[in-house]
């Protein structure tokens, strides 16, 4: 693994800006955003996930980054259940469902590879080489 100068150069960053930018898409569409419970908390933990992400990287240590990863990680899994319930609900359709699904099951899977990186790396430093 390389040394990120920034964390706009994590993939998992990178992916799930891009899920951000679908989930808010999706959720304003009219039959999605009459619920604005629903709506509401799954762009909160899609937005969550970036922000997360960037702090942990502007930690001064692998282990700080690795708790805010976890904390992204959870978010992840988040909107992934409340996918289910628009699904669910008719507000997506199962096209949009399993798109989204994958995207976040390949951020989790991301985030995870780079905690379990952070873990096991003898660089416990800054900027996790």
């Amino acid at each position: 693994m390389t040394t990120f100068k920034s964390f706009e150069e994590i993939e998992a960053w990178q992916k799930a800006r891009l899920l951000v930018r679908e989930i808010y898409a999706i959720s304003n569409m009219a039959s999605f955003s009459k619920d604005f419970a629903l709506g509401d908390q799954i762009r909160r933990a899609g937005f969550l996930i970036m922000p997360n992400i960037a702090e942990g990287f502007g930690r001064d240590g692998a282990r700080e980054f690795v708790q805010f990863l976890a904390i992204a990680k959870g978010s992840v899994n988040e909107i992934k259940a409340q996918l289910y319930v628009a699904i669910d609900q008719g507000y997506i359709s199962q096209q949009d469902f399993d798109r989204m699904y994958v995207v976040a099951g390949e951020i989790g899977g991301m985030i995870g590879g780079l905690m379990r990186y952070l873990q096991q790396s003898e660089i416990k430093g800054s900027k996790f080489r």
